[in-house]
């Protein structure tokens, strides 16, 4: 696979459909086993972080003040995927957060996307979950923080 952005999101709450925003997002570009890029911003989006999501992610609203908007953050990460194909772990979960955060300024994400969530149940059945850090064990790389 050519092109890929393999990304993730932070967001103030579970549902975009209830007000909750992207308040961090991060990525990195890739040509076949090559790093081209990599992305990552907070995200002042002016809306209250629910105590559930800080004690996931430890962001908090004083963090945000001096971020940059919405509209900076998302007009840049719109050039910087171009009509790369989209990686998340849970990608319905963040494709659906872009989507509105996209909608919202008046663009349209249109990009394929893959979920590593979805392909590691089907790939790998017997895992005892398939939470990230999991899988990434699993495939032998390790990274720090991964649950």
């Amino acid at each position: 696979m050519n092109n890929i952005v393999i990304f993730d999101t932070e967001t103030s709450g579970l549902s975009p459909k209830t007000g909750h925003r992207i308040i961090e997002i991060g990525a990195v570009a890739m040509s076949g086993s090559e790093i081209t890029g990599e992305f990552q911003s907070l995200i002042d989006a002016n809306c209250d972080i629910s105590w559930l999501a800080t004690n996931v992610h430890g962001i908090t609203n004083r963090m945000l003040s001096d971020e940059p908007s919405p509209f900076q953050v998302f007009s840049d990460f719109r050039d910087f995927i171009g009509d790369a194909t989209l990686v998340a772990h849970n990608a319905q979960f963040d494709i659906r957060f872009l989507e509105f955060e996209f909608a919202d300024l008046g663009f349209k994400l249109t990009n394929p996307s893959h979920c590593t969530l979805r392909i590691s149940r089907k790939v790998w059945p017997h895992l005892e979950n398939h939470k990230l850090g999991t899988v990434a064990r699993h495939v032998g790389a390790s990274f720090d923080g991964l649950q």
